[in-house]
């Protein structure tokens, strides 16, 4: 036995042992990943959630889009029945909820768009949550950046998906109309899939119902406006969305114009 053991050392056995012992490992953390998934309500892991955490407020929202069975298994986590008719949770209520552990908080590119005398967004969708950040910074205090002008653009497909954050869009035009700045924040929604004309429902959002346009947004004709108005400066672009949206925008962006207008692009997606 001892003769084995010798040989079996001498012929690279140290390396089969590692090998082995890493198999193992891999293979306990493969189940142990699984059976807290399956069986487990109170570990779950959500990728991508963004909120919008500012230096005067301690707490923040996670968004996320419900596309199949893991989202939708969250969503029945942590909603009440949909026979109840509602889609906010109440603070108080007896359930049981899964602990969420958050790593984080990471950088984004889009905290530049602060550093800009003049910013550009564009966001797609869902893709909308990163920027939700910058304007509640925008809402806390403008005075101390960089950025003078924004340019929010954000197009869905559905009008209800405007709702995620409207009352945000409707406080920040407020406050900027209330301080005689009605142009610090240029506001425009696109509904690029209709069959006729909408509006986000109630009164209170009068004010984006007024930058709500039916269709895709003429990008050509959009940087065109934003080079005109900002002669010889430079205008960061900032893009969440689809890739259809992200080559157009990083092509005009590289495009010249008779301006003197530069526009710097930048991205972030979800992966």
């Amino acid at each position: 036995m001892a003769v084995s053991w010798r040989s079996w050392l001498a012929n690279e056995g140290v390396k089969h042992l590692c090998l082995l012992i890493w198999l193992s490992l891999n293979v306990l953390l493969f189940w142990k990943t699984f059976l807290l998934y399956n069986q487990g309500p109170e570990y779950h892991y959500l990728h991508q959630m963004l909120g919008c955490p500012t230096e005067t407020k301690a707490t923040f929202g996670i968004h996320f889009k419900i596309v199949g069975d893991w989202t939708e298994r969250f969503r029945d986590l942590l909603l009440p029945p949909s026979s109840q008719d509602s889609e906010i949770l109440p603070f108080i209520q007896s359930r049981n909820y899964p602990k969420l552990y958050i790593d984080g908080p990471f950088g984004s590119p889009f905290e530049e768009s602060l550093n800009y005398e003049v910013s550009l967004c564009v966001a797609g969708g869902i893709g909308v949550t990163p920027f939700a950040s910058i304007l509640n910074t925008l809402l806390d205090d403008w005075k101390p950046y960089k950025l003078r002008r924004l340019y929010f653009i954000w197009v869905c497909r559905d009008i209800q998906s405007f709702r995620w954050f409207a009352d945000l869009l409707c406080v920040l035009h407020n406050k900027f109309w209330h301080e005689n700045r009605p142009d610090y924040v240029n506001i425009q929604l696109y509904l690029s899939q209709t069959d006729g004309i909408q509006n986000i429902i109630g009164e209170k959002y009068q004010a984006l119902n007024s930058r709500l346009f039916i269709g895709r947004p003429r990008w050509k004709l959009l940087f065109d406006e934003i080079a005109k108005c900002n002669r010889g400066k430079t205008v960061g672009v900032f893009c969440c969305g689809p890739s259809s949206i992200s080559k157009i925008l990083h092509k005009l962006s590289n495009r010249n114009n008779s301006y003197g207008t530069r526009f710097e692009y930048n991205k972030e997606s979800f992966s």
